[in-house]
């Protein structure tokens, strides 16, 4: 039974009773109450939720927080309303508990509520008979919805005693609002925004005194007047680190007691123990009264006992309560007082409260740590672990693996189960890698070089694997790479998931990588070895594993060879040791063996994915040396590709592999050039029509030919696979593999190469256009990784920028990657620097790089006896020889380490500075950005308060600013599969403009979210957002506010208080509640929006302008004049003055300017506006047509206002039409800034949709009336009937229409005439029109592969094999083309010819370059040309968030509003050119599951 973050019997109840009794007979430990206790709290905290989980959603109810999840009982009648009383002092109360619960699920239910908590040892009665706790509810005879259950106070045993001070303890340990700061996780801080009796400590206005403390800050004026402060005015050049965590509104947690512990009586002596004594507990209250308490069978009670007398009598007045706060409360008024003042708090929403799965780091702290440190009551000893019986996390692991999957109930538990374990194992390491660290356990084995530990059911070492492939930097990478692999061999479904892996992690502390794993179980093998020749004990498979013959290496062996077909592996065979040949479905280290439990395991997975030939090393070169000396040379590589990219070359390390993304990638690249191979083959061989005839061997060949020409590893059928042992030094491969072997060094050339040629000026293409815009180093990295770029070729990004001819638009992106490397390269240098501190000076010596690091040419003269000094005055002792070695690093010594380790790792031999000083100036980094950047990479907590790095003679830093270093934790992810297929398939429905089916999934699947993770989870993050803008679209504003607060929370406490989605989601926080009226809630939004934006990355950044405007839109008039010419400034140096969204800032600015009566730049702005319309659109265009109205509309009034000037009068009361915006078109501006609303038109789109209607009626009516005239296509010209030609009449006059896209018909959505007094961009100028998209439509720049694709009116979709083998759509059709998967039933090598004619008529719609492209090569977006019915419906470019998860099996192609963790290119505008060029989120979305 899981033992940690509440893995109990809710989740596991399908284990048999003798379990349960044997884990009741049991001695529990310490550690096992201290998780408990955390488990029942989890379920107190959940437990108003937890009652209203089912397996079907049918509404939505709000409260404080968020949304909860209802169901009415009618609509399922396994629902129970049940009455709870009988306990003394707990108030009766009505419980929901489903039918199918088991008693004890009832009973923790019951523990759960706030009434009861935090009594414990309770029972239910009914009728006066005690309930079996095993038995289910609907098995009781008299049980009835109303019934009433007794409370029962059972006996305390001496676990259960335990178990009941661990519950009182988290009660007195009650969270309060700085408690996440002090345990180094993100807060959440948007209740200092929607309080609305604030009395927060928020910064000045004028920015000035922000050094002092938060308790002695004035009150922000803009809570106030509603204007902003000087520090976020555009700009302003101080960032006030203040005002990024403002003091919280919750009132503080008061206090209890002064102490709680153990007695120092304690253990009882055997003569108690005979009489019930369990433990003596020492008490002191507040006021001051120290009392000794006994814990017995029946409760607690006072005893006589003091200091210097051991008397355990009770006293006279003392009762025996059954629970401890009762007598605390008996004994001590001030107790009961503060007691009473904790549960009158306002209850805060769950999502709030509840521990995150995982720790989300705060780089800042407390302002003053000391007097932030609280009495723990930590010396009652629960919080000790105990090495007796530590948890076995591998068989916790794999028995809620091995939880049934058969309903989705089922599924759900299983779920639930694989995320808590995993988040109490990754707990379990962060603590194992501080205590081993810390120098608290001794090693078991190893050397010194490389020791290994066993603490809490932990196996933690630094790793040897990787120190013959790279020393030091080969040995991490081998650990992440390990964590790579166990993560894809995680993520099989099916009959796969009989391989499991060990639970992993690495965890990063104070310089040190160590990998931590839950132990193997023992080994099954032969009974008895014989000889030193005899098999590994257990080893069935690997290098090392002798040959045998046995049924279960049969079934492993079996299941390999359906993973490696789900990893895209080649089966290859290597030359062993003894030099007899060893068949392997893996990389060449993997060692499969056959546990004690009866599982296979998979080990040593480091070497998984296949090797990056641009970085391999030279012994895997040897080969091809020789090959060149025989003029076969390289295959693979480019013409001129050394000469231009500088590739191959060496690595620091030779475990250089490719990401997954990028294999997908490349095979999704090489399908398109096979079918388009097939296609020109046949056409010179007479035709496809001809070649594809039954029994044409034209049509074999063809297909033949084209599996050659791209390098499939089967002659018959396409099929791409990559062998992971390729361009390894220590292999050898057999003779007879030679042209296998070529083939595979080539494939792997041509994919790394990829990189070079595709994928990066892919990623420079889409950040150029918008669609791509990261914030971070976080953000780059995602948008990276989603492209299949790795790191290591950040200075490859930074030469394609350097070499654009847009490297000024690409300014922000080259900020990024310059202060990416920096981070990385200052941050390898650290994790050395620190090996050779004591930890007395780790401060000192943390504060000391610091200052190197920010400050230029900092020298440690002024203050190198600072550090001394400070330890003399603390008593500690330390010396100028404990410092001398640290404090002789000065930071031009640090600047040119980082230099070197830059050229080595990204080849930068120049463009990086000197300073932190030159690379502001340079690239406009900032440094309180790149102070952010490594706090969060090395788990660095600093102080909140300013700080200064302008002064040249003071170190900014000093040792009092660094609170802590926490280890950082890399994990595999737990997938929530039924909630993330729900997910997908609402923004499929999205994508089709299907609004109400899309909410109603998004309600089932935020529900299973909260069933499984309770919403903490990133993807759930996304879910919510989404279902908000769904609601608001839907005309829901106050339905949207409500989710969208929750997701604001989830995102600060998931993804971080300061993380870019964190932004995004304040921005669209700030427009829901503005068009629910709450102007000055949406300007406090959009203000800690731009704040946390300008910490983060400074003001020169496209997502500025996108805030800019917000706030131009929603402050008052003589307010937001500034913030608008700031978003028109910035659009234009990103976009170019002709792009829409520089067009749209010139309108807005022109609007505000009629607003303030300077008319004449009002219709300057507005001349730009409409120059860059017609440029964009053209003369008819109804967006040109607006922008000309307006723009007379201004003409016309300046005119006015002139002559009224010249009579004499007032301008003011001028007649004439009033030019301000009105409230409906303020709100569709908003939305059309932040991405609510997408404003999307093309021409060519609207064509191409025509002619695709025109074609698909035609055909219908031809199949009714053969004889009847039909339109047909002549030398490129249309030749219609006169009814059809009316009919494109009216279709020729559509324009985009305010109704939502299933609201209205194509033939409905002709435009108003627009007029002056109409003049505003309402939603019928720039909403999304609906019959302009098709959804999956891939725009191609080449018009004959469009015109193809009309002629065909083929469905294709591309579904991406990574081993998720249910991921495809029921509703969407199935890919025709022959699937790798395909190989056994087409052995004979005559091809069928259907399939061969399905594929290569599916072909004509595929880009030439064969990439199904929408932002350059997109290579991880799936592609469908939707042959939808006339009068569907479909929206595009909607919202798009790239996922956060690291779950290489989920598609990451389709996913709207999927990552949290993200970019900001969510919140730019869809945009689409004349030619039918996506400019923004153009992905091209195929729905794979609906």
């Amino acid at each position: 039974m899981c033992r940690e973050k509440g893995v109990g019997t809710a989740s596991l109840r399908e284990q048999p009773r003798a379990s349960t009794e044997k884990q009741e007979s049991e001695g529990t430990t310490k550690k096992e109450i201290r998780h408990e206790g955390q488990s029942e709290e989890r379920r107190r905290r959940s437990g108003n939720v937890r009652c209203t989980h089912t397996d079907q959603c049918t509404g939505l109810s709000k409260t404080a927080g968020g949304v909860v999840w209802v169901v009415k009982q009618e609509d399922n009648p396994s629902f129970l309303f049940l009455k709870i009383q009988g306990a003394p002092g707990v108030e009766p109360f009505e419980l929901q508990v489903h039918g199918f619960w088991l008693v004890q699920e009832a009973v923790m239910a019951v523990l759960g509520r706030e009434e009861v908590f935090p009594r414990s040892s309770l029972s239910l009665a009914l009728s006066g008979m005690t309930l079996d706790p095993l038995t289910e509810l609907q098995g009781l005879k008299n049980l009835r919805p109303g019934a009433t259950l007794r409370l029962v106070e059972e006996p305390y045993s001496p676990r259960s005693a335990k178990v009941h001070l661990a519950r009182v303890l988290e009660l007195l340990r009650a969270v309060g609002p700085n408690n996440a700061l002090i345990e180094g996780r993100s807060p959440s801080l948007l209740d200092t925004l929607t309080h609305k009796h604030s009395k927060d400590s928020a910064v000045p206005a004028n920015g000035k005194g922000l050094k002092c403390s938060s308790s002695n800050t004035k009150t922000d004026p803009a809570n106030q007047d509603g204007a902003p402060p000087e520090y976020l005015l555009p700009g302003a050049a101080e960032r006030p680190l203040l005002a990024m965590l403002p003091h919280n509104t919750q009132p503080e947690v008061p206090s209890f007691l002064q102490d709680l512990s153990l007695s120092c009586w304690n253990p009882p002596p055997g003569h108690r123990k005979l009489q019930g004594d369990f433990l003596y507990i020492t008490v002191v209250t507040l006021e001051s009264r120290k009392c000794d308490i006994t814990s017995c069978p029946r409760g607690f009670f006072l005893n006589r006992s003091t200091v210097e007398v051991f008397d355990p009598r009770p006293t006279s007045s003392s009762p025996v309560s059954h629970c401890l706060t009762d007598l605390l409360s008996h004994i001590s008024p001030a107790f009961k007082q503060a007691l009473a003042a904790l549960r009158a708090r306002p209850q805060l929403p769950p999502v709030e409260t509840m521990p995150t799965p995982y720790r989300t780091l705060s780089w800042l702290g407390q302002p003053s740590a000391s007097h932030s440190h609280r009495n723990s009551l930590s010396r009652l000893g629960l919080d000790q672990p105990s090495g007796a019986q530590a948890p076995d996390w591998n068989e916790e692991l794999q028995a809620a693996r091995d939880l049934p999957q058969g309903s989705q109930e089922e599924r759900l538990q299983r779920d639930r189960a694989l995320l808590q374990v995993n988040s109490a194992f990754v707990w379990a390491v962060a603590q194992g890698a501080e205590t081993v660290i810390d120098g608290c356990v001794e090693p078991i084995s190893g050397g010194p070089d490389d020791p290994a530990f066993l603490w809490g059911g932990l196996f933690l070492s630094q790793g040897g694997a990787g120190m013959a492939l790279g020393g030091e930097r080969g040995r991490r990478v081998a650990q992440r790479l390990e964590l790579r692999g166990v993560q894809s061999y995680s993520d099989l479904e099916g009959a796969l998931q009989g391989l499991h892996t060990l639970p992993t992690a690495t965890v990063d502390y104070r310089g040190i990588r160590l990998s931590a794993q839950g132990l193997a179980p023992g080994l099954e093998g032969p009974e008895q070895d014989q000889g030193p020749s005899a098999p590994t004990r257990g080893i069935l498979y690997g290098v090392g594993a002798r040959p045998q013959e046995s049924p279960h290496r049969r079934c492993l062996l079996e299941l390999l060879a359906q993973a490696a077909k789900g990893l895209n592996l080649q089966r290859h065979a290597v030359v062993g040791p003894n030099g007899h040949q060893v068949p392997l479905f893996t990389a060449l280290d993997a060692q499969g063996l056959l546990g004690a439990d009866g599982r296979f395991y998979l080990l040593d997975l480091f070497r998984s994915l296949p090797a990056d030939a641009n970085y391999c090393p030279e012994g895997g070169r040897q080969r091809e040396q020789v090959e060149k000396k025989e003029g076969s040379g390289e295959e693979g590589w480019p013409e001129q590709y050394q000469s231009t990219s500088g590739l191959p070359r060496r690595f620091p390390h030779g475990l250089c592999r490719l990401r997954p993304e990028l294999l997908q990638a490349f095979i999704q690249d090489k399908r398109s050039q096979f079918t388009r191979r097939c296609k020109e083959r046949m056409e010179e061989n007479g035709g496809v029509e001809e070649c594809v005839k039954a029994g044409d061997p034209r049509g074999t060949d063809a297909v033949r030919g084209a599996c050659k020409d791209v390098g499939s590893v089967s002659d018959i059928i396409f099929e791409m696979r990559f062998n992971p042992s390729v361009f390894s030094p220590d292999v050898a491969f057999p003779k007879s593999d030679h042209e296998a072997v070529r083939l595979q060094e080539r494939l792997l050339r041509e994919a790394a190469a990829s990189i070079i040629t595709q994928q990066i000026p892919a990623i420079v293409e889409a950040c150029l256009q918008g669609s791509e815009m990261p914030l971070d180093g976080a953000t780059l990295k995602q948008a990276l990784h989603q492209k299949g770029i790795n790191l290591r070729y950040l200075g490859q990004l930074t030469k394609a920028i350097s070499q654009s001819e847009h490297k000024e638009r690409l300014r922000h992106i080259m900020r990024l990657a310059v202060g990416e490397i920096v981070v990385r390269s200052s941050r390898r240098i650290f994790n050395n620097f620190l090996q050779g501190v004591e930890v007395s000076s780790l401060s000192a010596a943390v504060s000391h790089f610091l200052c190197c690091l920010l400050v230029g040419h900092y020298s440690t003269a002024p203050t190198g006896e600072e550090p001394k000094k400070r330890s003399r005055r603390r008593g500690r002792g330390g010396g100028a020889s404990d410092s001398a070695a640290w404090s002789a690093l000065s930071g031009a010594e640090l600047w040119s380490l980082i230099g070197q380790d830059a050229a080595e790792t990204y080849d930068i031999t120049h463009g990086l500075c000197s300073t932190a000083d030159h690379l502001v100036e340079m690239y406009g980094l900032q440094k309180v950005s790149l102070l952010r950047e490594f706090c969060l990479k090395t788990g660095l907590q600093l102080r909140l308060r300013e700080y200064f790095f302008d002064n040249q003679t003071k170190a900014p830093i000093g040792p009092d600013d660094v609170l802590n270093i926490f280890p950082i934790v890399k994990h595999v992810t737990m997938t929530t599969h039924d909630a993330s297929r729900a997910f997908r398939a609402a923004q499929s429905s999205v994508q089709k403009g299907m609004m109400e089916q899309a909410y109603e999934r998004l309600k089932e699947a935020a529900y299973l979210f909260g069933r499984v993770s309770d919403d903490l989870n990133a993807e759930a993050c996304s879910c919510l957002s989404l279902m908000a803008r769904v609601a608001y679209l839907q005309g829901q504003p106050t339905e949207a506010r409500s989710v969208q607060l929750k997701a604001v929370v989830i995102s600060e406490r998931v993804l971080g208080f300061d993380h870019p989605n964190t932004i995004q989601q304040y921005a669209l926080l700030a427009v829901y509640v503005f068009a629910g009226g709450e102007s000055a809630l949406a300007q406090r939004c959009l203000f800690r929006a731009r704040l946390l934006m300008l910490t983060v990355h400074g003001e020169d950044h496209p997502y500025t302008a996108t805030l800019d405007s917000c706030l131009g839109l929603v402050l008052p008039s003589e307010q937001a004049g500034q913030f608008l010419q700031s978003a028109l400034k910035i659009n234009t140096s990103f976009f170019g003055p002709t792009d829409v969204h520089t067009a749209l800032s010139q309108h807005l600015l022109s609007q505000w300017m009629c607003g303030v009566g300077d008319y004449r730049s009002a219709m300057n702005h507005e001349k730009e506006a409409l120059s860059a319309f017609t440029s964009l659109y053209g003369e008819d265009h109804p967006q040109r047509r607006c922008s000309y109205e307006f723009l007379r509309s201004i003409t016309q009034q300046a005119v006015r206002v002139e002559r009224s000037l010249r009579q004499g009068g007032d301008p003011l009361t001028a007649e004439g039409q009033s030019l301000s915006p009105s409230a409906e078109t303020t709100l569709e501006q908003l939305a059309l800034v932040t991405g609510i609303r997408t404003p999307s038109h093309s021409d060519r789109l609207l064509e191409f949709k025509q002619k695709l209607m025109e074609q698909r009626e035609a055909v219908e009516a031809a199949n009714a009336k053969p004889n009847n005239t039909h339109t047909e296509t002549v030398n490129g010209k249309e030749v219609k009937t006169p009814d059809r030609e009316k009919e494109e009449d009216g279709v020729d006059q559509e324009t985009t229409s305010e109704e939502l896209p299933e609201e209205a018909g194509p033939e409905k959505n002709t435009a108003d005439k627009q007029t002056a007094d109409s003049h505003q961009l309402e939603a019928t100028e720039w909403s999304v029109d609906e019959g302009s998209i098709v959804e999956g439509l891939v725009v191609e720049e080449d018009s004959a592969a469009e015109s193809k694709a009309v002629e065909s009116g083929a469905v294709v979709e591309f579904s991406e094999r990574d081993g998720d083998e249910d991921r495809a759509a029921p509703e969407a059709e199935q890919h025709t083309g022959t699937e790798d998967g395909e190989a056994n039933l087409m052995a004979t090598e005559e091809l069928q010819t259907e399939p061969v004619r399905d594929h290569i008529e599916g072909s004509q719609s595929l880009t030439q370059n064969g990439g199904l492209e929408s932002e350059g090569n997109q290579s991880d977006n799936l592609v469908e040309v939707a042959n939808e019915k006339p009068g569907s419906d479909k929206v595009s470019g909607v919202n798009k968030t790239p996922s956060t998860s690291n779950d290489q099996s989920e598609p990451q192609e389709v996913l709207v509003n999927r990552d949290a963790s993200t970019t900001i290119s969510q919140t730019k505008l869809t945009l689409v050119t004349a030619e039918g060029e996506m400019l923004a989120n153009g992905t091209v979305v195929s729905e794979r599951e609906d």
